[in-house]
């Protein structure tokens, strides 16, 4: 019998760690190699990694929502054949591992009576050392979980795909100077096309007004190619792309993703709500690859029949726009001289203020507006 240690492998995407997810195993366990061992999370998909080897788990390291580096120990396995890899130092009792913490024999002598584990805690002191605020801080900690507790307070850790929005969307909001523009759109005209396209799909899956939307926007970039852009702040260079890659903004169970429409430029109407149903359904059942995830260009969100009046989507960084979809509704205004009931949707946009001017924001969402006034402009 031989231990095989396994440690987290190179992820590729350029991850340096990720998040665990969820254990496939646990320890005392019969695997087979390339079983499926332990879920992940990188900054780019979930991804799930198999046993290396055949044999006993005798340890994982590492709960759900805790990140892991890179070459950091994985797991540890019991097999029948020598592995060649360096045997794993036996678990430690949480006694002795709260020996080896650092830290005063009055901390050590408090910590005991609270029912403190020293080994669980990081100290903020020099060299990882313990010091008075740590512990305090510790039993403040614990003592808001068993008010919590009482008050029948459910805690939720803010883990995996949730943390990864929640830092993405801070980052964004904190160094990008957010410039909005909303644009009322007549669709009056559009519904008419979408119903009658609608009729003659002989059974086919109904057109929503998102792939209008999609091929209005990829028309729009053509005479506008400066919305269609990222900023590469470690090299302070805008990036201008002349292929146009649309994410469409998709709710999950798990959280709001991004899949990617690529080259939507080359597609058709057809085509693009293909796509969009393709690459949705993909994100909402955790079959979308991390290729699908990721380069868009510039993205489209709606909130669908949800969508309110107006909204203030935040931009997707590196993109420099973000396009907003709201409600369509019919409701009372004036056309031609006369007031009429028409079908109206606004378009709430959001832009990079440091490299898109107010001007060109509205050139962008005005051809827009105009490719969707008239929708037959669409397909010249």
């Amino acid at each position: 019998m031989s231990r095989y240690v396994f440690k987290l492998p190179d992820l590729g995407e350029g991850a340096v760690d990720a998040e665990i997810v969820a254990w496939k195993v646990a320890a005392g366990e019969q695997v087979q190699e390339d079983q499926p061992l332990v879920e992940l999370l990188t900054q780019k998909a979930t991804v799930e990694v198999p046993a290396p080897v055949a044999g006993r788990v005798v340890s994982t390291r590492g709960a759900a929502g805790e990140r892991v580096a890179v070459g950091a120990e994985l797991a540890v396995f019991e097999t029948d054949a020598d592995t060649g890899s360096r045997p794993a130092a036996p678990p430690e009792s949480a006694a002795t591992a709260a020996q080896r913490v650092a830290t005063s024999p009055a901390i050590r002598r408090r910590a005991r009576e609270a029912g403190v584990d020293l080994a669980t805690m990081t100290g903020s002191g020099p060299h990882g050392r313990i010091v008075p605020s740590d512990l305090d801080a510790r039993l403040r900690a614990d003592a808001a979980r068993a008010t919590g507790a009482a008050l029948q307070v459910q805690e939720i850790p803010v883990t995996g795909l949730r943390r990864l929005i929640a830092e993405q969307v801070s980052h964004s909001a904190r160094s990008i100077a957010h410039f909005s523009y909303v644009e009322e759109v007549d669709v009056t005209a559009l519904e008419s096309l979408r119903v009658q396209l609608n009729a003659g799909a002989n059974g086919g899956a109904p057109l929503t007004y998102l792939p209008f939307i999609v091929l209005g926007l990829v028309r729009a970039l053509a005479r506008h190619p400066q919305c269609n852009a990222h900023f590469d702040a470690a090299r302070q260079m805008l990036l201008q792309y002349r292929a146009i890659h649309v994410g469409i903004a998709v709710q999950t169970a798990q959280g709001l993703k991004v899949p990617v429409i690529r080259d939507a430029h080359t597609l058709s109407l057809r085509e693009i709500d293909a796509a969009i149903r393709r690459l949705s359904n993909a994100a909402r059942d955790g079959s979308a690859r991390a290729a699908d995830l990721t380069g868009s260009t510039i993205t489209v969100t709606s909130l669908g029949k949800l969508g309110g009046i107006v909204s203030t989507p935040i931009i997707n960084q590196p993109e420099l726009a973000i396009i907003g979809v709201n409600r369509a509704v019919e409701r009372a205004v004036v056309h031609a001289g006369a007031i009429t009931s028409r079908r109206m949707m606004n378009l709430s946009s959001s832009f990079d203020h440091r490299f898109i001017d107010g001007f060109d924001a509205a050139r962008l969402i005005q051809t827009l507006r105009e490719l969707l006034e008239q929708p037959a402009l669409l397909f010249i």
